[in-house]
């Protein structure tokens, strides 16, 4: 009798263990965490037209970073386009960047098309401003409110916290 309760107890200490890594991002690859100030960056905003970060104050700004290749962010991006983008894109407080890391102009350009996605996507080709704010380990989002201030954080897909980030920037605009 006793075995199995040490192993019942043993058994949730393990689940725990890995539902809370699963859920939080990993403090070794994650370059940033919250009430940090966002790293500043530039980046391309068309073809030949650079931008900085020093241009996003003022906003609420969501920072997404996916791969054409990665199953999570297939599931992520459509809801990213539903539940935000469509709802927050035409208020000017908002501001949303979504980084294809290790991806050029076509290869974003073409994803998008292919997807029908309508929000804008950009390249991180060399991991330039991926590498701002984490190692490894897609997708991940950084919501920033206006002075700059990273106010959520997440690293893979999980629906829960997806709505998390869904109610903080609908509170947020």
């Amino acid at each position: 009798m006793n075995k199995k309760i040490v192993l019942s107890v043993v058994f949730s200490i393990f689940s725990l263990g890995i539902s809370w890594a699963q859920s939080t991002p990993n403090v070794t690859t994650t370059l940033v965490s919250m009430g940090m100030q966002m790293p500043g960056f530039t980046y391309e905003i068309s073809k030949g037209k650079s931008g900085s970060s020093s241009d996003l104050k003022g906003k609420v700004v969501l920072l997404n970073f996916f791969a054409t290749w990665c199953g999570p962010c297939r599931t992520e991006l459509p809801k990213i386009e539903a539940e935000i983008w469509n709802k927050h894109h035409s208020n000017p407080k908002f501001l949303m960047l979504t980084f294809g890391r290790e991806h050029t102009w076509k290869e974003v350009d073409n994803f998008k098309a292919d997807n029908k996605f309508t929000f804008p996507f950009y390249p991180d080709p060399k991991r330039g401003v991926y590498g701002k704010f984490a190692k490894q380990t897609i997708p991940r989002s950084f919501l920033m409110d206006e002075e700059g201030k990273i106010i959520y954080l997440s690293e893979g897909f999980e629906e829960a916290h997806f709505n998390e980030l869904v109610k903080l920037i609908d509170s947020k605009l």
